[in-house]
């Protein structure tokens, strides 16, 4: 019997808790729509914006997002309002959306698109 197994057969006999995979469905909605995020910075900028600008812009949606789901998440469950997980989770929210800026959005011409419909400049193609 091989080491890993033997362990395994082991901490099963001794009552070793199960695996557990949960996912909070508000996390996932917010990380879903961090990937969108991007987009709506595009909409309401103009193409000649500042980066630095519409990166700011990114970072307080995602925090006023992360705080709207942790809002959301003590609502539903009777909980005190947790301000540290609401910030926590900004950080990703944030990291997301600059990730599928320039993974996504960017390279496919999306990015641009979004930036030029409100702002009135045609994308080119």
């Amino acid at each position: 019997m091989s080491p890993l197994l033997a362990l395994v057969v082991v901490a099963a006999a001794a009552g070793a808790p199960g695996i557990a995979f949960t996912l909070d469905p508000i996390t996932v909605v917010q990380l879903v729509a961090a990937t969108v995020l991007p987009l709506l910075v595009g909409l309401v900028t103009k193409v000649v914006t500042h980066s630095g600008i519409r990166a700011v812009l990114l970072l307080t949606f995602a925090l006023v997002g992360s705080l709207l789901a942790e809002l959301v998440r003590a609502w539903q469950q009777g909980e005190v309002y947790d301000l540290g997980m609401g910030l926590l989770l900004a950080l990703p929210t944030f990291i997301i959306g600059v990730a599928t800026h320039y993974g996504i959005w960017k390279p496919t011409g999306t990015a641009h698109a979004a930036q030029a419909a409100l702002g009135g400049e045609r994308p080119t193609v």
